[in-house]
């Protein structure tokens, strides 16, 4: 099969190969989403330092999911994560209201990275079972999501613990792909969505 009609085919009836990156910053909850998607389980975890890297298969759709350290000192390092990458998870931890500033200035200059400029965005406003959480408007809002022009984003209420809003981000962040993959974009030296 010819490599051309090879990409139309998995496009359309096959498995789809998508590079996410999912950041955030530390405690948001990241492995704990990565690692429920993965295995379908919360395991216990400890601060990432450096990333884990699972593949995630959802549907018709493996994602090769890289989960970065959030701390501080590691957020400089997460640029070398973004070349080829189809698509941005950035996970907020919705209890956490003294650094959504932090998270959207982070969430700024990774947007704006020049390897970023054609990625997908799907954000996770994870902990939403917990009292006193922003909703995802709010989330939305702190982050200046609704500021974004020429931008496919989505944004999706979770709680990593029970899986809620996984599931639904999955199917966003897929169509949304697997929709641009058909029209012809890639990661890679596109401009326009």
């Amino acid at each position: 099969m010819g490599q051309a009609f090879r990409k139309l085919f998995d496009t359309f009836f096959g498995n789809s190969e998508m590079r996410v990156v999912m950041l955030g910053l530390d405690a948001a909850g990241k492995t704990t989403i990565l690692y429920k998607l993965h295995i379908g389980e919360v395991l216990s975890t400890v601060p990432t330092i450096g990333f884990n890297v699972e593949k995630v298969q959802y549907k018709n759709v493996v994602f090769t999911v890289w989960d970065v350290g959030g701390q501080e000192k590691l957020r400089p390092l997460w640029r070398h994560y973004f070349n080829n990458t189809d698509g941005l998870i950035y996970v907020v931890d919705s209890l956490d209201r003294e650094r959504i500033g932090k998270a959207k200035q982070e969430f700024q200059a990774i947007i704006r990275d020049p390897f970023m400029l054609n990625a997908v965005i799907l954000v996770f406003a994870n902990k939403q079972d917990m009292k006193g959480a922003m909703t995802p408007m709010e989330v939305c809002e702190g982050l200046g999501l609704y500021d974004l022009k020429n931008r496919k984003w989505h944004i999706q209420g979770a709680c990593a613990l029970k899986g809620d809003g996984l599931y639904e981000g999955l199917d966003w962040l897929s169509s949304t792909l697997k929709d641009l993959k058909a029209a012809g974009y890639s990661s890679v030296g596109t401009s326009a969505f």
